[in-house]
């Protein structure tokens, strides 16, 4: 039975060879290849030529996982594990050139719904940055080699990080939340990819983030980063279109819970 320190590494290994080709083709000029929900959903070639390697790395190293990647239709396995792939999350910013995206890779037990599986391992690189965060259930999160934690305390205020939908429909309920969690907040960023912000998160360098109608593959990786850095994730309102997720260290996960449950 392959343990979740062997899954860690080859997930750190694809996500590491994934965001070269993604950091590559950045310098060579991005390609935009469609939108899809709306006109600000978009997708750029480097996204599909990215999520294919990925896909491939995984496939030739354990053929019989499942796949769930954001560019490509979701296939099934037999071993009870699936993949979980963001190829290029922050992929806006990536277009414009802006250093905050990154490759997410996830392997997760049972349904590939969010916080319903049981989560084994996460990769999330920033090519950008150089820098790969990484867990494992049970051993902790990691960048590089430093073990992580997440934020105890915040006496000055949280800082809180969050992002807005594509549909324009969804921008003053997204605005009426920050104004309701401004209320306990140091100060807000909203840098354009989930993955990184629960990165973060994990990494102490946030202290929370809270953010509606997230998918899979944007938040299975970071999930479980913050969660093996001693912190909590979860959804509210998880039956709904766009349920909204929270995660951050005990304190602030409490108020942001607090806070944002009195909306669902």
């Amino acid at each position: 039975m392959t343990s979740e320190l062997e899954l860690a590494a080859l997930a750190s290994d694809v996500a590491r060879e994934a965001g070269e080709l993604a950091r590559r083709r950045r310098e060579e000029g991005v390609h935009l290849a469609a939108t899809k929900s709306t006109l600000a959903d978009i997708v750029t070639e480097a996204d599909r030529e990215v999520e294919e390697l990925i896909r491939a790395r995984l496939r030739e190293a354990r053929p019989g996982d499942g796949f769930l990647g954001e560019e490509s239709d979701a296939a099934d396995g037999e071993t009870g594990i699936t993949w979980i792939v963001d190829p290029i999350d922050g992929t806006v910013n990536y277009a414009y050139g802006i250093p905050a995206y990154c490759v997410s890779i996830a392997a997760v037990r049972g349904d590939a719904v969010p916080l319903r599986w049981e989560a084994l391992t996460a990769a999330v690189f920033a090519p950008a940055a150089g820098e790969l965060f990484t867990a494992s259930r049970g051993h902790g999160a990691w960048l590089g080699e430093r073990p992580l934690a997440v934020t105890t305390e915040s006496p000055a205020g949280a800082l809180l990080a969050t992002g807005f939908g594509y549909d324009p429909s969804t921008h003053d309920g997204d605005l009426a939340t920050v104004r309701r969690v401004m209320t306990m907040a140091r100060d807000l960023r909203r840098a354009g990819s989930a993955a990184l912000d629960l990165a973060y998160v994990a990494a102490g360098r946030l202290d929370g983030y809270f953010e509606r109608g997230l998918k899979s593959w944007d938040l299975a990786a970071g999930a479980l980063l913050v969660s093996e850095a001693g912190g909590t994730v979860s959804l509210l309102d998880e039956d709904s279109v766009r349920p909204m997720l929270i995660a951050g260290g005990a304190a602030v996960h409490g108020r942001l819970n607090e806070i944002l449950g009195q909306e669902t």
